[in-house]
């Protein structure tokens, strides 16, 4: 097995997203143009969740193995650096299962049971059939995911957090169960000068330290039909859309409600073309709508126009960077990433597996 990537003195982050496909704006602007700025100040593991996709995708798997290679072309044509960043593939790294199974055998039924998305995706989802331990479990294989590489932090939006809070309650259960040196923190005693510095030196001596939230900056992106962008609205616009269609798209997006003709005066602000100039645009080209709209002195597909103008700016050299990077090209940097990752997940199951006393040394006569 190879080395882990080398030691950095920088706090590691680690994130992953799930391979539903090419990625968009909403995706770009949530998490991986972030992503790509923390590459300059942590040591950064970037991985693509292909057993999460099994979760609502069981049925139909075909399409995670080609998403998978769709995905990575997007992280490396938004920037995301190989010799930066480890960048892998989550079911390459077997330990993932492995601590995913540990964790899953002391994370109570009610913490799963009540995670905020759970229900949330049953009724968004009910097409499919999502009464599987798999995805009742998710939760449990997210906090695995992070776990495994002992980061300090968790890249997220806030949206996000009660996930990151609820590997920390595993992180903790686990700690407190499987202490690193055997002891945990009743051990100390009672005496309230000894107990808060063994409390405080148990804690830094975990297997599992407790990431911290990251909170990444996601401005309101709306997709085409003005409510949030996600493919399962399918009201995208896609990193890898060439020109003609992302003005094709913005075309068709839905603006104020109060501009019903050309010479009734609108709001940028009540308008999810207004969001995308408020993300995408200059303040010269601001500057521009607001007179414009208000006073109606412009229509809504100039505006739709001068929008598709910022917004092609930024896909550019996006797409420039994606047509530089070949399909094997993409699979290879995942290999790579994969047996890097993996050796630096096998450095924490070796201290899991010692503290839960599941090696051969702890197994009499073995």
């Amino acid at each position: 097995m190879p080395e882990p990537a080398t030691p950095s003195p920088c706090p590691r982050v680690v994130s992953g997203m799930r391979p539903t496909g090419k990625l968009h704006l909403g995706n770009y602007m949530g998490a991986l143009a972030n992503w790509v700025k923390l590459q300059d100040r942590y040591d950064c593991y970037f991985f693509i969740a292909d057993w999460h996709a099994l979760t609502t995708d069981y049925a139909d798997p075909s399409q995670i193995a080609p998403n998978t290679v769709e995905v990575m072309l997007d992280y490396l044509a938004a920037g995301l650096d190989p010799d930066r960043s480890v960048l892998f593939l989550q079911s390459r790294v077997k330990q993932h299962s492995e601590l995913f199974l540990d964790l899953a055998m002391i994370s109570p039924l009610g913490w799963l049971e009540r995670v905020p998305s759970y229900k949330e995706m049953q009724e968004n989802l009910a097409h499919k059939d999502l009464t599987t331990y798999g995805f009742l479990g998710y939760p449990v294989l997210m906090a695995a995911d992070i776990l495994l590489y002992q980061p300090d932090f968790v890249p997220v939006g806030q949206d996000q957090q009660a996930h990151v809070e609820l590997t920390r309650e595993i992180a903790r259960r686990f700690n407190f169960f499987f202490p690193s040196g055997g002891r945990k923190p009743r051990d100390a005693g009672k005496h309230p000068d000894i107990r808060p510095v063994a409390i405080a030196m148990w804690e830094a001596d975990q297997v599992l330290p407790e990431p911290k939230v990251l909170l990444t900056p996601s401005p309101k992106l709306p997709g085409t039909d003005g409510r949030k962008m996600s493919k399962s609205y399918g009201n995208t616009i896609l990193l890898s859309d060439p020109e003609p269609v992302v003005r094709q798209k913005l075309k068709t997006m839905v603006t104020d409600p109060a501009r019903v003709r050309r010479t009734d005066p609108g709001d940028p602000d009540k308008c999810p073309v207004g969001d995308l100039h408020k993300v995408f645009s200059t303040p010269e080209t601001m500057a521009k709508v607001y007179d414009g709209c208000r006073s109606a002195g412009i229509g809504c597909i100039e505006c739709k126009s001068w929008a598709a103008d910022s917004l092609v700016k930024i896909l550019e050299p996006i797409q420039q960077r994606r047509a530089s990077f070949t399909e094997d090209h993409a699979k290879e940097i995942l290999k790579a990433g994969s047996l890097r990752a993996a050796a630096r997940a096998e450095q924490t199951m070796i201290e899991v597996r010692n503290a839960m006393q599941m090696t051969l040394t702890t197994v009499s006569g073995i």
